[in-house]
């Protein structure tokens, strides 16, 4: 009897251990769901100038915005782990009616000021593609964004948004293999600071362009699709755990996304001495350079960046929404819905409405910077704060770094919008 139980402990604990290996997995996702908002055509536009215009001078920016922004967005993420609320939640809980009304007001706002950038990008990946007018196109991405927030659960959402990254990710690794790329002055570009004569326009908006508000309402948000008994508190530490190594896969992910598109503005433009600040101009000038295929396949990656980044701008709306009334993101809540359609049909209003789909992006980007550091510093003001984190609260050093990402991403906003405005 002994010898037969002991085979079957033996058994039992042989047939837990594959489960022990593989939870990591439960937890990948919410990450690359995040990812999207930092390869969002906003991002290809600043990324392609940088290569054109300095080679791989500016790498170093992608490698310096994504450390951080796993900083800030693991520190976000921590919050929705350890309260059970998101961003939003979490300021209509702890902060007075009348201070987390107008920030969340705000923090709508700069979604819907994603959301028509994003709905301008796709539009022109169809308008590359199939020479359909922006305006006509932007109403076809709104029509299929809405249709797939509304008709899927999370779940499939983020398995489609994974599926997107996949594609971009994949189309610009075929990319660069049409191209010769210095890898040894690539190397040297990740991890040296330059600063080029007439530089500092292009290095803080590709700083600017990684640090999106939306973003840090969205993790906080959809981490919590990967609890369970946050009362236990091995529990708690394991999602502590296996969310850090999700946010900073995704984040790798994320800043060899960007590198790859100055990688590849590099090897074709400033190779060839041709200044590029368009993404049509882009998409035109490959052609005759590295084929039609590169072409095709650039619009194509653009096309799937403008639709994930869309869906997460959407979310990210119906999140802020339901958490003004204290409840989470479920797409069959009425505030939910409400919130998603809000920023979405802003954004295709301001589009359709706007002469000039430049001047539209030019006035989103004001909006987010000015908004960015209200989150930022509502997000550490919450994980800073016992009462709100008890024993999870920032520590004096984490705190520390923090604080100074917020200040100089502040600057950084400030800095923009002056030069915009001025």
């Amino acid at each position: 009897m002994n010898v037969l139980k002991q085979i079957k402990k033996f058994l039992a604990k042989d047939h837990k251990q594959p489960d022990i290996s593989l939870s990591l997995f439960k937890y990948i996702g919410p990450g690359l769901l995040v990812t999207v908002g930092f390869i969002d055509p906003g991002n290809w536009a600043t990324n392609i100038a940088a290569g054109s215009d300095y080679g791989y001078s500016l790498l170093w920016v992608i490698t310096l915005s994504t450390i951080m922004l796993i900083l800030l967005q693991h520190n976000v993420a921590h919050l929705g782990i350890v309260t059970g609320d998101c961003l939003a939640e979490a300021a209509t809980k702890h902060l007075r009616k009348k201070v987390s009304v107008p920030v969340l007001i705000t923090a709508l706002l700069a979604c819907a000021s994603t959301a028509l950038a994003e709905l301008l990008g796709g539009a022109i990946a169809l308008n590359m593609l199939f020479h359909i007018p922006v305006k006509a196109g932007s109403l076809i991405v709104f029509a299929a964004v809405t249709v797939m927030l509304f008709s899927n659960s999370y779940k499939r959402i983020e398995k489609i948004i994974i599926g997107f990254v996949s594609v971009i990710g994949l189309s610009f690794l075929y990319e660069l293999t049409m191209v010769k790329i210095d890898w040894g002055a690539a190397a040297a570009g990740w991890v040296t600071p330059a600063f080029p004569d007439h530089s500092a326009f292009i290095i803080m908006s590709v700083l600017g362009a990684v640090v999106m508000p939306h973003n840090l309402f969205l993790h906080s948000e959809v981490i919590q699709s990967r609890q369970f008994n946050l009362e236990d508190r091995a529990v708690l530490e394991k999602q502590l755990k296996y969310e850090f190594t999700d946010t900073l896969l995704s984040m790798i992910i994320g800043w060899a996304i960007n590198s790859a598109m100055i990688l590849l503005a590099a090897a074709t433009f400033f190779q060839q001495h041709i200044p590029v600040d368009e993404l049509s101009q882009a998409h035109t000038l490959l052609t005759p350079l590295i084929g039609s295929a590169s072409a095709v396949i650039f619009a194509v990656a653009l096309l799937f960046a403008g639709f994930s980044s869309s869906i997460t701008a959407g979310m990210t709306g119906g999140s802020i929404l339901a958490g003004m009334f204290g409840e989470s993101y479920s797409i069959t809540d009425r505030h939910t819905r409400i919130g998603v359609l809000a920023t979405l049909i802003a954004a295709m209003a301001a589009i359709l409405f706007i002469s000039d789909p430049f001047s539209g992006l030019l006035i989103s980007q004001m909006l987010l910077s000015i908004q960015l550091p209200i989150t930022i510093f509502l997000q550490l003001y919450l994980t800073s704060s016992e009462k709100v984190m008890g024993e999870y609260k920032n520590s004096p050093l984490h705190s520390g770094l923090l604080w100074a990402i917020g200040i100089a991403v502040t600057a950084l906003n400030i800095y923009l919008l002056a030069d915009t405005l001025l």
